[in-house]
């Protein structure tokens, strides 16, 4: 077992690739600093999401009686941009509820209808990350190659620190050499320690790293490990096994256990959502690549499905593209 620290190197961007292979997390250069506000950044990124969802909506909703060919044609449009049976049909249930109750006749009177409907489904998936209760605090991430699960550990890792926190990186993925080298390169760029292994056992890395973490009265202990098909029945107890060991270097950790997302898989990201959560009982998401996406409807699938808290979005590749979410600022980027 050995530990990596080098400072004072040139920043390093990473690239995500949505591709899942060994390769998918890659280096790239440095991505210009963005001048644009959060807000703006958000907007920008939901782009494609809300071509795919306001151009059919700014029809739908440009005038004349409300009737059921109205509602027909705006749960074609909510499952066509991966909104998902359960939750259209649970929005079409709030919407004529409202419609009904504030005794609405006009289709220009909907899209507030809907923005109501659909801000109540998803903020009770805004639920701010809180690693106050213990040092150091442990977290686990998980999910399936290509999310974007090594780069998320290198943007939390810039974020903590931002917060005044000191970060310690735990190389779990000992399947990926590619995944090593990213979180070294991550390492260099935050000025954080990685601790890793070129050929052990990914619990044996993570159980190093958090006792190292105690000695060194670390706060936050980001421990990667290797991307799992929900399907692949026995590398997912391999995971588990992981988050057993964790807990033996430190009782009631991990404390956190963040499933990465690549919102570009849709529906699929529903699927891996109930098996992660349904094998180690997933307590944040983490929704990366929203940028670069059509298919930003699916937090709303993922809140009727397993309404787990968003702790984070990703929504471009530089190394502060990673905000918590809110869900009030999503809708209104998603209609703005």
């Amino acid at each position: 077992m050995f530990n990596i620290f080098k400072k004072d190197k040139k920043p390093v961007a990473v690239e995500e690739n949505p591709a899942p292979s060994p390769a998918a997390e890659t280096v790239a250069p440095t991505a210009e600093t963005p001048t644009l506000s959060w807000a703006e950044r958000l907007k920008r990124s939901l782009s494609k999401t809300r071509s795919q969802l306001g151009n059919q909506l700014a029809a739908l909703f440009s005038g004349g009686k409300i009737d059921e060919e109205v509602y027909e044609e705006l749960e074609t449009i909510l499952l066509t941009s991966d909104v998902g049976v359960s939750a259209t049909q649970a929005l079409l249930e709030d919407i004529r509820s409202r419609v009904k109750r504030q005794s609405l006749s006009d289709t220009s009177q909907l899209k507030e209808a809907l923005k109501q409907a659909l801000l109540e489904m998803l903020a009770p998936l805004q639920k701010p990350l809180d690693t106050g209760n213990h040092q150091p605090f442990i977290i686990m991430l998980v999910g399936v190659n290509g999310a974007g699960k090594t780069t998320t550990i290198g943007k939390l890792a810039n974020l903590f620190q931002a917060q005044g926190k000191s970060v310690l990186i735990a190389a779990g993925d000992t399947f990926r050499a590619a995944a090593r080298e990213q979180l070294q390169a991550w390492g260099e760029r935050n000025q954080v320690h990685v601790v890793s292994n070129q050929s052990g056992d990914a619990a044996a890395v993570i159980f190093d790293a958090v006792n190292s973490a105690k000695a060194r009265n670390i706060d936050i202990v980001l421990a990667d490990t290797a991307g799992r098909l929900p399907t692949q029945l026995n590398l997912m107890e391999e995971i588990s096994k992981v988050k057993r060991v964790i807990a033996k270097a430190m009782p009631d950790a991990p404390h956190e256990i963040l499933l990465v997302l690549d919102a570009n898989t849709g529906q699929n990201a529903v699927t891996q959502v109930k098996a992660f959560d349904d094998a180690l009982n997933v307590s944040g998401l983490v929704l990366s690549k929203l940028d670069g996406t059509a298919k930003g409807g699916v937090i709303a699938a993922i809140a009727q499905a397993r309404p787990i808290p968003i702790r984070y979005i990703g929504v471009g590749e530089s190394i502060d593209d990673l905000r918590p979410f809110d869900a009030e600022e999503f809708v209104q980027a998603l209609f703005s």
